[in-house]
């Protein structure tokens, strides 16, 4: 299984807005430090013999080394039951994330030479330490125990406070410096730890974390932390940020980025991550980038990725990411009503994601284990507004539904009355705002009958609309059912836009009876169109003193929606501007 972060980088890069996003920060991510500073400083060597402290000076500084790492104590660091405990744990962030996280999980570390920009091995991470300041020389030697792990000595500059004139300006220099540096930090796992030297300081001014760390009431007193659930990359961008306000973050880093941020409290550097991935949000990361959103705790990055979901949604199933989600996830999706995709095809999406959810499970993919992975996530697929057609060629043959379930839903589609069903009947509409209603008569009389005719108005409107569904009347003989096919059909081309083949219980009262349509009809304005509906049940009430002319205001905003109806040529049942049936037209602007 692809990790959710490489997915999200190959997105990236196919992006539109690749030169934005991922070309400039393709240089920005990797944290380029590798400028001569305003000294002259020779550059940073692996080699012993270009110090010049000369041969005996190499010996002492890898000496040193090797006494160092005798005195290190790496489980007296917080992240291995150090001083500040408490304060690191309390963070938003996810030692045990799901696989899709980006943290200490194994999708971190699998990925890790994906996701970090800045190399992982030890000669180029005493590269990257040595390069945010050319101001001193360098002498870099193994530690034998540590094959992945440095100790970088630089030799003191004098006066390198003179030649910056800014606070930014030094506290910067200082960035990845070992200059004036009391705590080094071992990141990362195996052969990609790096050794990253800091100031206790610049760090607790910057992090409530660092803060609770290093001065708290259980501080630590060790020299050398590890943070092996940390990527290095991420880890140097959130010092960058602490120390100079420089955001340096790219297609690879910006998750694990964002873990950092989280973890150790930085919310102005989690927001920069958050808008990252807010410009670069499409169809086909949005499933990817809600996991994550839903992980980190990021309700407005989870609405913004929910509403793309919305308006493309055969777009973002159709994204390799899709079948990657956690259940939890992929429920949250299914339950929404504003989803704009048939039916059949999120059923088909949910068989995707349940294949795949079975291999990692280690499970044959058998329709019985299909329907185990999905659990509750198969009640939220509304089988009820598929047609028969969708339903007898898929799902009833896909052994997922259980014979009974088959049979209930063959006779909802088939008989009137329609029997109870387990699964959702509601109409899907991906509209949002506001259910909006127009009626055409201003009296109710009786009786209207019905022989196999349909009823037919044609009307226009002066904005575009989405049509979900009529209103109609109902039986002058108290409580009936009725079967009912609704459709709306552009009277130029003569093309049924919508229908619905349904059917509705009536109380016998006067008042009218919602029919809705199985997704809503797009109205254009200035077009004409057909509204039909075709009644199989007793005589019901109609409508009088019909209005050719009905306007709808809305009352936050006053916009006006003005339908014009018109007498519809042919056998239409006798309906007309003047009196009949479909007295209602439910719609949303």
């Amino acid at each position: 299984m692809r990790c959710c972060v490489c997915l999200f980088q190959q997105s990236l890069r196919c992006s539109p807005s690749k030169m934005a996003a991922g070309e400039s920060n393709s240089r920005s991510s990797c944290l380029n430090l590798s400028n001569s500073g305003p000294l002259g400083n020779a550059p940073p060597s692996n080699s012993a013999h270009s110090s010049p402290a000369s041969n005996g000076g190499a010996v002492a500084a890898a000496g040193g080394m090797n006494r160092s790492a005798g005195n290190a104590n790496p489980r007296s660091g917080p992240e291995n039951g150090g001083g500040a405990e408490s304060a690191v744990r309390s963070m938003p962030s996810a030692h045990n994330p799901p696989r899709q996280s980006v943290g200490p999980s194994g999708a971190t570390s699998g990925a890790a030479s994906n996701m970090t920009a800045t190399p992982s091995s030890s000669s180029s991470s005493s590269s990257s330490t040595a390069s945010s300041s050319a101001d001193a020389s360098v002498a870099v030697a193994p530690l034998p125990s540590s094959p992945a792990s440095v100790l970088v000595y630089r030799e003191p500059v004098y006066n390198w406070q003179a030649t910056k004139s800014t606070v930014k300006e030094r506290f910067a220099f200082l960035f990845n410096n070992e200059v004036l540096s009391d705590v080094h930090f071992l990141v990362g796992k195996g052969m990609g730890v790096q050794r990253i030297p800091a100031h206790r300081f610049a760090l607790a001014v910057g992090s409530a974390v660092f803060d609770a760390m290093f001065n708290g009431g259980m501080a630590t007193t060790s020299t050398e932390i590890e943070l092996p659930d940390v990527e290095p990359a991420a880890f140097l961008a959130l010092l960058k940020f602490l120390y100079s306000d420089e955001v340096q973050i790219g297609p690879e880093t910006v998750m694990t980025t964002l873990y950092t941020a989280k973890k150790y409290a930085v919310p102005a550097l989690e927001a920069h991550c958050v808008e990252f991935l807010k410009k670069n949000l499409r169809a086909d990361n949005a499933f990817m980038l809600l996991t994550q959103a839903r992980l980190f705790d990021e309700p407005q990055l989870a609405s913004l990725c929910l509403e793309n979901i919305d308006k493309n949604t055969a777009d973002a199933l159709a994204a390799e990411g899709f079948t990657d989600i956690d259940l939890d996830t992929l429920m949250a999706v299914l339950e929404r009503d504003t989803l704009g995709v048939r039916e059949v095809r999120l059923f088909g999406a949910a068989v995707r994601w349940a294949d795949a959810e079975a291999q990692r499970q280690q499970l044959q993919p058998t329709s019985e284990n299909k329907r185990r992975v999905l659990g509750k996530a198969i009640s939220l697929i509304r089988f009820p507004l598929m047609t028969i057609e969708e339903f007898a060629a898929g799902p009833a043959q896909s052994g997922i539904l259980t014979d009974r379930e088959v049979v209930s839903l063959f006779l909802h589609f088939t008989v009137n009355p329609k029997p109870h069903v387990e699964f959702i009947d509601r109409p899907r509409c991906c509209l949002r705002g506001k259910e909006c209603s127009i009626t055409r008569f201003s009296q109710v009389e009786s009786r209207w009958g019905y022989s196999g005719t349909s009823d037919r108005i044609r009307f226009s409107v002066n904005r575009r609309i989405f049509v979900v569904g009529f209103g109609l009347y109902g039986s002058i003989h108290g409580p009936t059912d009725y079967q009912v096919n609704i459709q709306i059909i552009h009277t130029d081309s003569n093309t049924v836009l919508g229908q619905n083949d349904t059917g509705f219980s009536c109380d016998g009262t006067a008042s009218t009876f919602r029919v809705m349509f199985k997704e809503p009809v797009e109205i254009l304005p200035s077009v004409n169109y057909i509204a039909c509906a075709t009644l199989k049940g007793p005589d019901s009430h109609y409508g009088t003193k019909g209005m050719r002319k009905v306007t709808h205001e809305a009352p936050a905003t006053g916009t006006k929606t003005c339908f014009t109806f018109c007498y519809a040529a042919g056998n239409n049942n006798g309906t007309s501007v003047e009196d009949g049936q479909i007295p209602e037209v439910i719609f949303y602007t």
